[in-house]
Order: C-alpha cells, then structure tokens, then sequence
C-alpha cells in the first residue's frame, strides 16, 4: 500500500478548464473522488444503482428535481440517491467535488450525447 499524500483540490482544478469533464483526483475503496467544473445546463439524467455526492469547492451549484430545486454554496453538498433523476446547473462556473462509485457514467441513462464520459481522466 502507498504512503498517504497530501492532494491540494485547488491545484487539481487549476490544471484543466473545460466543463462537464469529471477529473479523477484519487479512489478510495469503490469509489472514485472526482473533480470537475461546471457551467450552464446538463442534462436529465439518473443513476439506478448509484447514489452520487456533490460537494460545492467555489461558486453556486443548482441541483434541478422535478420536484424542486435546491442551491448550494461553497462547503455545501448534497446526496443524489440513486433512481432520483436530477439535472445540475451553474449560472456561472463552479468548482465541485464529487464522490461516486467506480465506473459510473455522468450521464447515467441519458442518451450518449457530446457530455458524456465513458473514461475519467486522473490528474
């Protein structure tokens, strides 16, 4: 097993700029801690297998159900249960972490559209 190292988020973050293009920073177990960038629209999407976690780094995130919404900020996080369809939105760019289980898509049962991610760079 490696020696635990320090990860600066900050600098992961600083080291791409396009959205909606989950980074994977580190996994611990099954699941993969991700950061990424977002701006504007996704898409409707849901995983129904998987609950997914959003924790908001810098800027406002808009998680869309459709049933309500709900807006965090910076040190705020939310638990998307898996089935839960959900659309996230940032009216201007947002910095998240997110922790899902290894392998998930960011689409989920979305068609395949150009915000797809089948493989997650590590940076």
């Amino acid at each position: 097993m490696a020696a635990a190292a320090r990860i600066n988020l900050a600098e992961k973050l600083a080291r791409f700029s396009e959205h909606w293009t989950p980074k994977l920073v580190d996994t611990i177990d099954d699941y993969d801690v991700k950061v990424v960038k977002l701006l504007g629209d996704f898409v409707w999407h849901n995983h129904a297998a998987e609950d997914e976690l959003f924790l908001v780094l810098r800027g406002s995130l808009r998680m869309d159900f459709r049933d309500r919404q709900v807006t965090l900020k910076p040190g705020e996080m939310i638990i998307v249960p898996r089935g839960k369809e959900h659309k996230p939105y940032a009216e201007h760019e947002c910095e998240i972490l997110l922790l899902e289980r290894r392998g998930v898509i960011n689409t989920g049962d979305a068609p395949p559209s150009a915000l797809t991610q089948t493989t997650v760079e590590r940076i």
